[in-house]
């Protein structure tokens, strides 16, 4: 049975991995497209950081990433925290209302958010406003639930015991809770920063017509005919899979030597 289970995970392991592997392979070739490998070639990742609307659209894509990514973290953070310390009823009810987000279709928020910004609330859409709007709306449920589980881990003695000896409470927060609390507070960041950079509905109803996002300008190069573009964004798509190995790697690193 452990043999089948093991073959089992292996085959969904390489079902997942190996496509993007193949893309990998591809992104350092001249091929135009996926099927015959004609030969090596680096052209692919100097057409990505060459090309002057390629590099504004990655600068503009990580801009707001981890500007949205910061903003829900802290609203996530306290919105947990705030819910954590409240009356049972507060917590059953906000914790319930929070999952609304997470598990309703993404294409349904994105038109709600386009009609409340843009057609209740006169949010002009060529602004950048909006678009960040809607990102923080989109990832700050993420991180309250990356958040939560480390409140209910802690040992809230602590806190009660820096309070009696003298602390304030927002001294026992800085110094007690987050350390804590902290790791989550890292996972909820780079869900955030991921959910970002992977959005496409919300982005499309909510930027600007000038502004793109990885998201959106894959979309639209793969619908044009600018074969050097396409090629590029294989060479984008390995750089973005090998940052994301690195830094799930560094992270359970960290954990590992933290818990030893």
């Amino acid at each position: 049975m452990k043999k089948v289970c093991a073959a089992f995970l292996g085959l969904m392991i390489l079902l997942m991995y190996l496509p993007i592997l193949i893309l990998a392979v591809y992104s350092f070739t001249d091929s135009a497209n996926i099927g015959a490998i004609h030969g090596f070639s680096l052209q692919n990742y100097v057409t990505l950081f060459t090309k002057p609307e390629l590099r504004e659209m990655i600068v503009g894509t990580l801009f707001l990433a981890f500007l949205s990514a910061m903003i829900s973290t802290l609203l996530g953070t306290l919105g947990a925290m705030g819910v954590f310390y409240s009356k049972r009823f507060g917590n059953i009810v906000v914790g319930a209302l929070n999952q609304v987000p997470v598990v309703n279709a993404e294409v349904v928020t994105a038109f709600s958010l386009c009609v409340l910004l843009i057609g209740v609330c006169g949010v002009d859409k060529s602004s950048f406003i909006s678009l960040l709007i809607g990102h923080v709306v989109l990832e700050s449920p993420f991180v309250y639930l990356s958040v939560v589980p480390k409140l209910k881990q802690m040992d809230n003695s602590l806190y009660e015991a820096a309070l009696d000896l003298g602390a304030s409470p927002a001294m026992a927060l800085r110094r007690v809770i987050l350390p804590q609390i902290f790791p989550g507070v890292i996972s909820g960041f780079a869900l955030a920063v991921t959910l970002s950079l992977d959005d496409y509905f919300i982005t499309s109803y909510t930027k600007p017509a000038t502004f793109d996002t990885i998201s959106t300008y894959v979309v639209n190069a793969t619908r044009g005919s600018q074969t050097n573009i396409k090629t590029a964004l294989w060479a984008l798509s390995t750089i973005i899979f090998v940052v994301v190995i690195v830094v799930v790697a560094m992270m359970n690193m960290a954990e590992k030597n933290k818990n030893n």
